[in-house]
């Protein structure tokens, strides 16, 4: 683990559907850790389940959540893996903290209003949905999509979130030397490889045609988010010059859909943000590498 503080079509939603399929029967069982040497004693936090209505721009959008654990509240926000991605670091951190794992509208079966299509649209949820809840000092964490949805609500200057972490995040334009990968044109075992450290954990086909087809549909809602550019806001980057929380960017290093190159220039986009490079994991390290990431977060933040 290496640290780095950064001072002052159809064809398409197939290929990805297969590979995240593979991820959504796998994330449970190999991103929740069991303790090996025997039983936990430790009883699981409850998990609450609810809907919860928020104003957004366009109009009321009801956001579906799990709500569970006690203590420093976190907000996990997913990428276009689904909630099932962020599952098992939720499980990991629910005890000893308040972990609040909502599922973007139009992921999950879970209604989309027409007029509600935009990354700045998710953060005014998201934003309002802290409003509801009442709940302050929140970090946002969040992976691939879900970072960059955290990252806008960064620029938002909300009272109500304390902190900022960046897990493989995407959202700003790659500069002189980060890429990110056009995955339009990758097959679906070409993916896996460039999404994980070790992609043959990962290979997996989806279950049911009823389980692919909910997957084609998040990728269509996911295209519909990510817009012209698809991967990110060409404004995005000059906006994070004025963050001003806590920031932690951490990174699989083996990630080939979004390169550390590409990591180190969305660090130094945000001013006092802390790097992390994560060996041995891939776009989603806090699945390859659970345990790790469970730790690092509030060891970086006890530091602050």
């Amino acid at each position: 683990m290496h640290r780095l503080s950064i001072k002052p079509t159809r064809p398409f939603y197939l290929r990805s559907a297969l590979v995240l399929m593979g991820l959504a029967g796998l994330l449970q069982a190999c991103s929740e850790t069991r303790n090996p040497a025997g039983p936990v004693t430790k009883p699981e936090p409850v998990i609450k389940q609810s809907v919860i209505s928020v104003a957004a721009p366009s109009g009321a959008v009801a956001i579906s959540l799990t709500d569970r654990g006690a203590g420093r509240p976190y907000l996990f926000l997913h990428g276009g893996a689904g909630p099932g991605s962020m599952a098992g670091l939720a499980a990991a951190m629910a005890g000893s903290a308040r972990v609040v794992l909502p599922t973007h509208p139009g992921f999950q079966g879970q209604p989309r209003p027409e007029a509600f299509k935009t990354i700045p649209e998710l953060a005014s949820a998201y934003l309002a949905l802290l409003d509801s809840m009442n709940l302050n000092g929140v970090i946002l964490v969040g992976n691939s999509m879900g970072g960059w949805v955290a990252s806008e609500m960064a620029t938002r200057h909300s009272p109500r979130v304390a902190g900022l972490i960046l897990l493989n995040a995407l959202g700003v334009e790659s500069g002189p030397h980060g890429k990110v990968a056009d995955l339009s044109k990758s097959t679906p075992a070409e993916i896996t490889a460039m999404a994980f450290y070790d992609p043959a954990k990962y290979a997996v086909a989806p279950a049911t045609p009823e389980a692919l087809a909910m997957v084609i549909e998040n990728q269509k809602t996911l295209r519909v988010y990510g817009g012209a550019f698809f991967t990110y806001d060409p404004t995005l980057r000059a906006r994070l010059a004025e963050v001003a929380i806590p920031t932690l960017v951490a990174w699989g290093s083996s990630d080939k859909i979004a390169d550390v190159a590409y990591g180190l220039e969305y660090a130094e986009s945000i001013p006092g943000s802390e790097f992390v490079r994560l060996p041995y994991a891939g776009h989603f390290p806090q699945i390859e590498r659970t345990a790790t990431v469970a730790g690092l977060i509030p060891s970086f933040l006890a530091g602050l």
